[in-house]
């Protein structure tokens, strides 16, 4: 592969801002790398559902002629970037994984993608996802499952394992993924990619197409804690919009991601949360995630062990408000008004068209989370089901604001395995949900959180990710210390960990 599409998107920034490359050759070179290794459904990575390679050259062109003209528009201006399919893109096809909007192609831009065309950074293509958002795999995907680069017989995580593939097969330099139970950073930990969820109403959610509107979050996906905070801040910011927006200013991540890439964390207060931990925690997991308390103890941080009581009952409070929400935000999928129209034959009324169409356009898993969500919001379970589990959000929310008043931040690993195989789990939802379990506590109180790479299981070979956790709009401190990290395992390594990964070599590994 070319040396350009391997580098990071802040080297990349660098070399254009240099007059090193134009933007028209790092956006081919990464047409060309899609090309060559990421296939079909039935091949290759399968990390994109729609690549628009000339509407991306069309904006690298633009890019480069405002830098002729001295005008560039954003630092990242010129860096390509893949969108998650859950964001609406004027022009382009926006599928959500599902056959239901099967070639629906909205009028207008989410706000995230408005914001990233300002910038100028062109964008390739859509990438694949659970549909809807609904899933820990991407192989709920109605247009097949995407595939991990490290192991092409694995999942990339997800729902959101189309981005993390994209970055981590460098078939894209930065991508755009969501985070509603751990979606950005759970890929991010079995993929060795940087995966960040903003804190709550910090990056807009307009145009985002809503599973759950209390825990959704767009997000960066990158390859370095530095990229990701320079894709933070280009996207973040207040949304007149977005009604769950913060009125704040953006934290200053950049220089928080400087500070921490000296690898000095003295004075900084590190929380091990106990009851991430014991029976179902991969022993390859634990032992890189304590390595790296390890490292940040000799780093200079302070690390204590912090307990947070009601985590243990986190899983099941998010598996009734998701599904409840996710009934709700589905029930505009009826056939009447855009995407897939099934009509029975004979003379079908209008509520036998939206059954047909339902039936045939929802896979299994969201008719599953549609049942349990109806079910859950239902005269006479509302209390005894989704009113519980309200009042569980505010103990887990309760148990953060406890421990933040110990520690500046709190870690865990990102998921309590490594990534498993493809269709091991897919005829158990149980199991599937449980790789959820150390990312849902900070969806539910909508606190940041970002997953570095933290090594490779003994077991497998595979990457580890550790998370790193901090109060509301404090996303700031996630990026120091997950700066401080990834500067001393680098060194610990003897470079980034992606260059350990297998090489696909037009889709074989």
């Amino acid at each position: 592969m070319t040396e350009l599409i391997r580098r990071t998107a802040a080297e990349l920034a660098a070399a254009l801002a240099a007059g090193e490359t134009t933007s028209v050759e790092l956006t081919q070179a990464h047409l060309d790398r899609i090309a060559a290794v990421d296939g079909d459904r039935d091949s290759g990575v399968h990390a994109f559902l729609h690549v628009d390679a000339d509407g991306a050259l069309a904006q690298a062109a633009a890019s480069d002629e405002r830098r002729r003209d001295g005008e560039p528009l954003d630092v990242l201006d010129g860096v390509p970037i893949a969108v998650k399919d859950v964001l609406v893109t004027n022009g382009l096809p926006t599928t959500c994984g599902s056959r239901i909007l099967e070639g629906w192609v909205p009028p207008y831009d989410a706000t995230v993608v408005r914001r990233l065309k300002a910038a100028g950074l062109p964008i390739l293509g859509k990438t694949n996802m659970d549909e809807f958002a609904m899933g820990s795999s991407t192989e709920h995907s109605a247009y097949g499952p995407t595939r991990n680069p490290w192991d092409l017989g694995r999942i990339p995580g997800g729902s959101g394992g189309g981005s993390a593939a994209a970055v981590a097969a460098y078939e894209a330099p930065l991508a755009i993924g969501t985070d509603t139970g751990g979606s950005i950073r759970q890929p991010g930990a079995v993929t060795g990619t940087v995966g960040v969820k903003p804190t709550y109403g910090g990056v807009s959610r307009y145009g985002l197409v809503a599973l759950a509107n209390s825990l959704d979050q767009a997000g960066p996906v990158t390859r370095t804690v530095m990229d990701a905070a320079l894709l933070q801040e280009l996207i973040g910011g207040h949304d007149p919009l977005d009604s769950t927006s913060v009125d704040q200013p953006v934290p200053a991540l950049v220089d928080a991601a400087r500070q921490g890439a000296s690898g000095d964390l003295t004075g900084v207060r590190v929380g091990v949360v106990t009851e991430m931990s014991g029976d179902g925690w991969q022993p390859g997991v634990m032992a890189r995630f304590q390595e790296s308390v390890d490292l940040m103890v000799r780093a200079g941080a302070e690390v204590v062990e912090v307990s947070c009581p009601h985590f243990v009952h986190a899983l099941a409070a998010y598996y009734l408000i998701l599904p409840a929400e996710a009934s709700s935000n589905l029930a505009k999928f009826d056939a009447m008004r855009y995407g897939l129209r099934v009509v029975p034959e004979g003379n079908p009324s209008a509520e036998e068209v939206m059954k047909a169409t339902r039936d045939a356009g929802f896979g299994d898993e969201v008719k599953r989370r549609i049942i349990l969500g109806t079910y859950a919001l239902s005269s006479g379970y509302y209390d005894a089901y989704y009113g519980q589990a309200q009042k569980v959000r505010t103990l887990i929310s309760r148990d953060f604001a406890a421990a933040f008043e110990r520690v500046d931040v709190l870690v865990s690993p990102t998921a309590p395995t490594t990534a498993f195989k493809l269709g091991e789990k897919l005829d158990d939802p149980l199991a599937m949900y449980l790789n959820d379990l150390a990312t849902i506590p900070a969806n539910l109180s909508g606190v940041p959180g970002i997953s570095v790479p933290a090594g490779l299981a003994n077991e497998d070979g595979l990457p580890v990710g550790l998370q790193v956790l901090a109060p509301a709009l404090a996303d700031d401190r996630c990026y120091r210390v997950g700066a401080a990290l990834e500067t001393v395992l680098a060194s610990q390594w003897g470079g980034p960990l992606l260059d350990k990964a297998p090489a696909l070599d037009g889709g074989d590994r």
